[in-house]
């Protein structure tokens, strides 16, 4: 038998019903605010850097072009008209031509882009941001193969990390998720939280055109596990094919990245994310020629920028020069269905795991460790490549990467690599 009287009983229902409402009024506050998120993606400015940056592009975008045009007419006028002799079947015009389209397009892109920025159209801004990131890499690929490693890749490196800052600034996507971040931090509930997990909420396409989010956020931890999960891959695979023979199959400096695999799974992520409902046999047949297609021009940049021979499949069915063969796009399309189909739904579910409080911070500390291990091992090759031909180390950093990455080091580590100077397309 209850001691209470009813006037405690009342005022003990009361503070239930007043917490009661307070919870309801909380999540409805809640509610409000994760509806209204799509309502002001452009409402907020982007920082004033940024369209400070957006001026300069523009005007760098309205400079090159002509200037690139014009030399790119000048050029073809004087060979049509025999006043320079150049072999256009050569190496090194090809990439010469290849580099010109590049820069043409990278100038409007950047022109396209400066004006967004100016008009704080953050949406279209994030997008053109993804364009531009690959135009720009290929300017610094591009670059490096015709120059070799040195400051003409400075200014290409600098821009693509303003486009990965900005771009996360202004993709609406990210700002949407880093809006319920705030929002389930202040519920109390841990249920919420996790629902919205297991919704499927973080990470995955608000639009229901693909799968995932293509924000630097995921794709750099796709890139990241591909990278580890493919090394493991090919490391089981040679040591069943050859008998338990371990061979060292990295493609960095430091630690056990294979960025082939991490640059394949982002490229078939990025083509096929669209596809991730569809026929089996359709994602197969995309992933085999994808895979096909990137294996064959890894192979074919690795050579012009370094010498480098990392692979050959000559004689094997359907080899395409060497550089891929039926056998190895046959692999690419089965990878393709299991990344597609059934691995990538656990890998955002892997990426969800990474606590709230460290999310952004943990992912921009590893981009930037695995940036500068992506620098030292292109000084390296670009190194080697310099001591394979020749070359007499001259300047501080070529002495001490000859010092500790000689071509013994080199040679070890990169078991899979052999370089031959005359097959490099170098000026």
């Amino acid at each position: 038998m209850s001691d209470r009287t009813p006037e405690q009983s009342h005022r003990r229902e009361s503070s239930a019903s007043k917490e009661a409402r307070e919870s309801a009024l909380e999540a409805d506050l809640v509610a409000a605010e994760l509806d209204g998120a799509e309502l002001d993606l452009d409402a907020k400015r982007l920082p004033i850097l940024a369209r400070v940056y957006g001026v300069l592009v523009l005007l760098d975008g309205l400079a090159t072009l002509p200037i690139v045009v014009f030399a790119t007419w000048y050029s073809v006028h004087e060979i049509m008209t025999g006043h320079v002799q150049v072999d256009a079947m050569s190496l090194t015009f090809v990439l010469s031509a290849l580099h010109a389209v590049v820069l043409i397009g990278n100038a409007i892109a950047l022109m396209i882009f400066g004006v967004l920025l100016v008009l704080n159209r953050r949406r279209y801004a994030a997008r053109w941001a993804y364009v531009l990131m690959p135009l720009t890499l290929a300017d610094g690929m591009l670059s490096l193969a015709l120059q070799g490693l040195g400051w003409n890749v400075v200014l290409p490196a600098i821009q693509m990390v303003i486009l990965i800052v900005i771009s996360v600034t202004a993709d609406p996507g990210l700002r949407e998720e880093r809006r319920l971040q705030r929002a389930l931090r202040r519920m109390d509930e841990r249920d919420d939280y996790e629902s919205a997990v297991a919704a499927g909420m973080l990470g995955r396409d608000q639009s229901g055109k693909g799968y995932i989010a293509l924000d630097f956020f995921n794709i750099f931890w796709l890139f990241t596990i591909a990278s580890i999960g493919g090394l493991a891959i090919e490391t089981i695979y040679h040591l069943a094919l050859y008998h338990g023979e371990l061979q060292d199959r990295a493609g960095l400096l430091w630690g056990p990245f294979s960025p082939i695999y991490g640059c394949g799974a982002v490229l078939v992520t990025v083509c096929l994310n669209r596809l991730w409902k569809a026929n089996p046999f359709l994602i197969f047949c995309a992933s085999a020629v994808i895979g096909g297609a990137f294996e064959y021009a890894t192979s074919w940049f690795m050579e012009v920028a370094f010498g480098i021979t990392a692979w050959d499949y000559t004689g094997q069915w359907l080899s395409i020069d060497g550089r891929t063969s039926g056998k190895y796009m046959f692999f690419w399309g089965l990878i393709g269905v299991v990344w597609v189909r059934w691995l990538l739904p656990r890998m955002l579910a892997l990426i969800n795991r990474i606590p709230w409080k460290v999310r952004y911070s943990l992912t921009a500390v590893c981009a930037v460790l695995m940036v500068v291990d992506i620098v030292f091992t292109l000084m390296a090759l670009d190194c080697w490549y310099g001591r394979m031909s020749g070359n007499v180390p001259d300047s501080p950093a070529a002495v001490w990467f000859s010092e500790h990455y000689g071509n013994d080091y080199m040679a070890e580590r990169f078991q899979t690599m052999h370089i031959d100077p005359s097959k490099a397309g170098r000026m």
